[in-house]
């Protein structure tokens, strides 16, 4: 099977991820377009609205969908202005639960704007503008546009602003009297003691992990023989020069960073934050990266071949030929390409992993990494080209390499299709059944490694050290899994595979982490519970297919000294990946209302008024998220609460 028959799948299972994720665009016009100093003139701006979506008005409660915000740059010859809004629809939005104001197809605002009397010149008016969108069944995160026009001031003018239209209200923005206040912020969140970055400590892992992943990859059976071949066209093209080999060495090495780098940089540019956030807790989009495993695996196991195509590599191959620069780094793309056959698991893997994140740097990094570490022991053999004859040779241990990579890549494939199944909760996939299909795969892979388990055309040989360490660390691996399938828990990994709550039997004395009485998709009932209570409420927004969500949930809640506080809080998780689109969507346009983020995990702690007490974003150490709960903690704000 060829790698590209795979293409207009993962398009297919993509396309309503990234569809329609601009469905709101605005204009503005000046009436007059000349005009005196001192003078008034009418801005029109006019959104128009793609069918089926609509934009929710300024006068839209707060707190609700995402208003529309509307604010002048700062400009010394703007004295003042106002915003009006045409009369906007008032409907029952059920995505919220509450009368909604929005507009449909066209709505067009008007400003007043009076000019400085010091004006002169030519005048650029620029509307800054932040909104929400949805249609029927989603919401898009807050969007920022601009939309500007140019005014003339001529002191010979004489025509006069046009009146405001019959039936426009004012858009009760908080405007200054001059256009030197910038735009409100998001409501104010105190120091929690969390990473600076949502992703911090996340992206520097998943760089290490992709960094280890290219070293890896080079021990594969379509990357390994590669290197003399490699080096044989280095010698043959070098001039002898130490500075002509560290060009071509780096030539080479930026072709192969190009090519992998740049498969993350198409991701992120077409998916952008928010449909990484989508794709990642998309069913079909699990359920094909499952099936991309699984054929990898078997084709790792010798099922088929996947191979780049023929007329392709000849004609990039044919590109190799002389010594330039151009050449070598067309060397660097062809080997990129060549290797895709082994190195595509890896790279799938990251890729997964990378739309986790919910930011566009995470492809980008993890690609760069992984090529790094992929080209790096190129880059030394270039320059040092002696060091290849100490290298180990290709033969039969390429091949038990490729068969116990297989097998672990098919465990992987089981991860992505527990996603699907806890998506739709099957229950078909339970705790017991997917530990049960790792710790058999790895016991396969450990006895395989240890020459008790052979192909069927596999000599007799010997079982070297590194043989034996590597299979019976599987062995162990598998062994340590048993307690989780009666309700142990298993530390780290409890990360990756469905948790205790999704088991088909119960356990007594297990799952100690779930102790803990959450509310579940129901903020209103939860805020009314604290209210009630006299306690702070604590929001968790979480994803089923989120991998550092289960982490803090089942790592970082049963700690001693992080359980003793969350005693003092009323807690509801808001999953923002469920499939009931309706729970789903008020949970989303809830935290990038209030929040302006769609990254999880994400934690903030509300009083009774809602006021934002404390933020805490993605996964940290204990100590951070220790320090996050004291500062809105029930012991500091428990007055406040019951007044």
């Amino acid at each position: 099977m060829r790698a590209r028959a795979l293409l207009p799948l993962l398009f297919l299972a993509c396309a309503p991820l990234w569809a329609q994720l601009d469905p709101v665009t605005f204009a503005l016009e000046l009436e007059p377009a000349k005009a005196a100093a001192g003078s008034k003139v009418i801005g029109k701006l006019t959104a128009t609205v793609q069918d089926g979506w609509h934009l929710y008005a300024a006068t839209t409660p707060q707190g609700k969908p995402i208003a529309l915000d509307l604010q002048l740059a700062d400009n010394p010859a703007i004295a003042s202005w106002k915003g009006f809004q045409p009369p906007p629809k008032r409907l029952f939005d059920e995505l919220f639960g509450v009368e909604s104001q929005w507009y449909e197809h066209e709505a067009v605002m008007w400003i007043e704007i009076q000019l400085a009397d010091a004006a002169s010149g030519e005048i650029p008016i620029e509307a800054k503008l932040r909104f929400g969108a949805c249609d029927a069944k989603r919401c898009l995160p807050p969007k920022r546009k601009t939309a500007t026009a140019t005014l003339t001031i001529d002191p010979a003018a004489t025509a006069a602003a046009a009146a405001l239209p019959a039936g426009y209200e004012p858009m009760l923005l908080a405007e200054p009297a001059t256009t030197s206040a910038a735009p409100p912020a998001a409501a104010p969140a105190q120091d929690s003691g969390a990473p600076a970055s949502p992703a911090d400590q996340g992206l520097f892992r998943f760089a290490a992990v992709a960094f280890g992943f290219g070293l890896l990859a080079i021990f594969t059976p379509c990357v390994f023989p590669m290197i003399p071949i490699t080096m044989s066209y280095f010698v043959s093209t070098q001039s002898g020069e130490k500075k002509a080999s560290l060009v071509q060495a780096t030539t080479f090495v930026v072709g192969v960073i190009a090519l992998f780098t740049g498969l993350g940089a198409l991701v992120s540019v077409v998916l952008g934050p928010f449909g990484m956030q989508q794709l990642g807790s998309n069913v079909w989009v699990n359920l094909f990266i499952a099936i991309v495993f699984f054929l990898f695996g078997a084709s790792l196991l010798g099922a088929f071949e996947i191979t780049i195509p023929s007329g392709a590599m000849t004609k990039l191959n044919s590109m190799t030929y002389g010594g330039g620069i151009l050449s070598t780094l067309m060397m660097g793309l062809v080997f990129a390409l060549a290797s895709f056959a082994c190195t595509g698991p890896f790279v799938g893997a990251l890729l997964a992993g990378s739309v986790s994140g919910g930011s566009m740097a995470w492809p980008i990094f993890g690609m760069f990494m992984f090529s790094a570490g992929l080209a790096l022991p190129f880059f030394g053999l270039a320059l040092f080209p002696s060091f290849l004859g100490r290298m180990p040779k290709a033969g039969g241990w390429m091949a038990r390499v490729k068969i116990a990579m297989a097998f672990l890549i098919l465990a992987a494939g089981f991860k992505y299709l527990s996603t699907v199944d806890q998506l739709y909760q099957w229950h078909l996939l339970t705790r017991e059944r997917f530990l049960a299909v790792w710790i058999g795969l790895l016991v396969l892979d450990g006895l395989y490694l240890l020459s008790l388990l052979r192909l069927e055309d596999e000599p007799v040989e010997k079982v070297s050290l590194g043989r034996l360490t590597v299979g019976g660390a599987m062995l162990i691996v598998a062994v340590s899994l048993i307690p989780g399938m009666f309700g142990g828990h298993l530390g780290e990994l409890e990360a990756y595979i469905p948790p205790v709550e999704y088991s088909g039997v119960q356990f007594a004395g297990a799952a100690k982490a779930e102790k803990t009485n959450w509310l579940k998709d129901d903020y209103p009932g939860a805020l009314a519970k604290a209210r009630a209570e006299g306690k702070p409420l604590l929001v968790s927004f979480t994803g089923y297919s989120c991998t550092n969500c289960k982490w803090m949930k089942t790592n970082m809640f049963p700690r001693p000294e992080i359980a003793s506080r969350l005693a003092d809080f009323v807690i509801v998780e808001l999953y923002t990946d469920t499939l009931d689109e309706t729970v789903a969507d008020r949970n989303q346009a809830l935290q990038q209302e209030r929040f302006r983020t769609v990254a999880i995990p994400f934690y903030a702690i509300l009083d009774a008024d809602e006021n934002i007490l404390a933020r805490f974003e993605g996964q940290g150490n204990e100590e951070q998220f220790r320090t996050f709960l004291d500062r809105g903690g029930a012991k500091s704000v428990s007055a406040e609460l019951s007044r």
